[in-house]
C-alpha cells in the first residue's frame, strides 16, 4: 500500500503550492479534485496547464491514483445530467493525460440521490453508470463508485449490488470508511465486504454517530487507523491509501489547508510504521 493526499482539503491552493508541499511532507502520491469549488476545477485545464500539472507530478515524484469528480447521476434535469457526464468523461480523459504511469488514474464519484430511492432508482442509476464505463473503458479508466452518507448509495450492501447490476470490470469502489464508521458499521466488516472490490480509498477521522457526528483530520479522532491498515493488508487490498479533508473541516474560521496535509501526514505515516506495513512505492 501507499500513502496519499486528496486535493479536496486544498481547494484555493494553487496547484505549484499544492503538490511540491504533498510531496516534501513524504506522500507517495495525490487524488486530484477537478469539481467546481477547486481552482483545478476541470474546465480551468487548458492544454498548457494540463501538461505543467503532470510536469509537477513529475518533478516531485507522485502518483496520481485519482481523479475526485464527485458528480450527481441522478439528476433529471437534462441540461444539469449532461454538465455531470460531460465532468466524469472529461476527468477520464484527464486522467489519460495526467497519468503517472502505466494505468490512469481512477474517476472517483458520488451517487448523488437520497437513501430511500434506493429500490426504486437502482435501475436508473445503474443505467447511467453503465453508460459511463461504457465510455471510460475505452481509455482504460475505472470508475470508482464512493459510497457515502446521506446518498442513494450509503451502505457496502448498496454499492456491491450497483457492481454486479453494472457488471463492468471497470466499476470498482472508492472506499471511504469514514462513512461506515459514523452509522456504527466495526471496521473489519466494511473492509472485508469492500477492500476487495476498490481501486481507492479516503481516509478522514470522525467522531461520534450519525447524525450526531463530525469529520475531523487525521489525528484529530479516536480512529484506529493501525487496525485499519492491518485489516486492509488482510483483506488483499494494495493501494493508495488517500486523506481527504471534508467541507465539514474547511469550514472553520481557522482552516488551514497546508497544516491539515502536515498533520495527516505525520498522523498516516505514523499508522503504517506501527502497523509495520511497508510503502510499496
Amino acid at each position: 500500500m501507499n500513502l496519499g493526499y486528496s486535493t479536496w482539503g486544498m481547494p484555493t491552493v494553487p496547484i505549484d503550492v499544492a503538490i511540491p508541499h504533498i510531496a516534501q511532507l513524504g506522500f507517495d502520491g495525490m487524488e486530484l479534485a477537478v469539481g467546481p469549488r477547486f481552482i483545478t476545477e476541470l474546465s480551468t485545464l487548458d492544454a498548457a496547464e494540463r501538461k505543467r500539472i503532470a510536469g509537477l507530478l513529475k518533478q516531485h515524484n507522485l502518483s496520481l491514483p485519482a481523479l475526485a469528480a464527485h458528480s450527481s447521476l441522478m439528476d433529471t434535469d437534462p441540461e444539469a445530467h449532461a454538465q455531470n457526464m460531460w465532468r466524469l468523461k472529461g476527468a477520464a480523459e484527464l486522467g489519460v493525460e495526467l497519468a503517472q504511469g502505466d494505468s490512469p488514474p481512477a474517476i472517483n464519484t458520488t451517487s448523488g440521490g437520497q437513501p430511500e430511492e434506493w429500490d426504486a432508482q437502482k435501475q436508473f442509476l445503474a443505467d447511467r453508470v453503465g453508460e459511463l464505463v461504457e465510455y471510460t473503458q475505452t481509455l482504460g479508466v475505472t470508475v470508482a463508485m464512493e459510497p457515502h452518507i446521506g446518498g442513494l448509495i450509503d451502505t457496502p450492501d448498496k454499492v456491491l449490488e450497483l457492481l454486479d447490476l453494472v457488471g463492468s470490470p471497470y466499476l470498482k469502489v472508492n472506499f471511504d470508511i469514514s462513512h461506515f464508521d459514523i452509522i456504527g458499521i466495526p471496521t473489519e466488516e466494511s473492509v472485508a465486504a469492500l477492500a476487495p472490490h476498490s481501486a481507492h480509498t479516503h481516509v478522514k477521522d470522525q467522531r461520534g454517530l450519525a447524525p450526531d457526528f463530525e469529520f475531523l483530520i487525521p489525528g484529530e479522532g479516536p480512529f484506529d487507523y493501525v487496525d485499519y491498515l492491518k485489516l486492509m493488508q488482510q483483506y488483499g487490498y494494495d493501494g493508495f491509501i488517500t486523506a481527504e479533508v471534508s467541507f465539514m473541516v474547511q469550514a472553520r474560521e481557522d482552516y488551514d489547508p497546508l497544516a491539515a496535509a502536515t498533520l495527516s501526514y505525520e498522523t498516516l505515516s505514523r499508522a503504517f510504521a506501527d502497523a509495520g506495513i511497508d510503502r510499496t512505492r
